[in-house]
Parts: C-alpha cells; sequence; structure tokens
C-alpha cells in the first residue's frame, strides 16, 4: 500500500512539474491538520520567514502593550517604586521590539534590492553626459536636492521614535 502511495505521489509531481525540492509544512489550515507538500524555493523561503518573524513580533508588541497596561495599573495602585521600574523596563523592550520590526522591514528591502542587482543584464561601466556644463551643473544640482530630502525624510522617520529610559529616584 505504501508503495502505491509513493506512486501516486510520484505521477502528481510529473503531473503537475512540481520541483523536487519539496518540503512538508503545515499550512494550520488543512482538513485533520495534515501537513501538505508545497514546492518551495528560496524568495518562497524567505518570504515565509519574513511573515513568521514579522508575525511574531507583532505579537510581542501586543503582548508588551497588555503587559505594559496591567504593571501601569498596579504600579499606580501600589505606588511602588519597583512597579514603576518594571513599566519603564517593560515600555523599553516594547520599543526595542519596534525599533526591531523597522530594522526587518529596512533587511528585507535590502535583500530584495541585492537580488534584484544581481538580475541586472545591462551594466553600465563608462558613461558619458552629452550636454552643457550648466546642463550638468543642473542635473547635479537636482541630484543632490533629492539626496538631501530623502535623509530629511530618514530623519522625520527616526523622529518619530520614542525612546524612553526610566531613572530610579534614590530613597
Amino acid at each position: 500500500m505504501v508503495d502505491d502511495k509513493k506512486n501516486i505521489d510520484d505521477k502528481l509531481t510529473d503531473a503537475l512539474d512540481l520541483v523536487e525540492d519539496n518540503e512538508i509544512v503545515h499550512d494550520g489550515q488543512s482538513a485533520g491538520g495534515s501537513p501538505i507538500m508545497i514546492p518551495t524555493t528560496e524568495e518562497d523561503k524567505l518570504k515565509r520567514d519574513y511573515n513568521l518573524v514579522r508575525k511574531n513580533l507583532k505579537e510581542i508588541i501586543d503582548t508588551g502593550n497588555t503587559a505594559i497596561d496591567g504593571i501601569l495599573t498596579v504600579a499606580s495602585e501600589t505606588e511602588s517604586p519597583r512597579a514603576y521600574e518594571v513599566a519603564a523596563q517593560m515600555i523599553k523592550n516594547v520599543a526595542d521590539v519596534n525599533k526591531d520590526l523597522l530594522e526587518m522591514h529596512n533587511k528585507m528591502k535590502q535583500i530584495r534590492k541585492e537580488d534584484g542587482g544581481q538580475k541586472a543584464n545591462n551594466i553600465t561601466n563608462n558613461s558619458l553626459f552629452v550636454g552643457s556644463t550648466q546642463e550638468l551643473q543642473k542635473l547635479l544640482k537636482q541630484q543632490k536636492q533629492e539626496m538631501i530630502e530623502g535623509e530629511i525624510e530618514e530623519k522625520e522617520r527616526q523622529e518619530d521614535i520614542i525612546d524612553v529610559e526610566y531613572k530610579a529616584k534614590d530613597d
């Protein structure tokens, strides 16, 4: 009976032109919770890992926010310096996870840029500008302005991140 199953799997693989580099994945939604075969490429694995890490970080952030609400309630009711210290540490940890989430997005963009750069067929080794000096100066000025605007946008995004530090009072 096992031989029949292998034959059926082989036949399906051949009929559907699936790659032999399949990975058993549980999608959590298949009937009976049984594993299913999904053809995987490096891009698919990267996307799946990215989505998994993103989901986990968002769950950590949500859990941290809930914990912050609870510890702040405890701190305000007990007025304990230790409870406020724990609350501040929890806020810092959640802020760090938020930074990790943003860094993960930036790394993913960088990976995609690198992958796209390797596929480029048209490589320019020597470039020549044909035009007047005035046109060249306008082009350079425009590129410089675009770089400055990009840096300003980056600074504004970084300013939106709130960094909290707690300094304990000496009793």
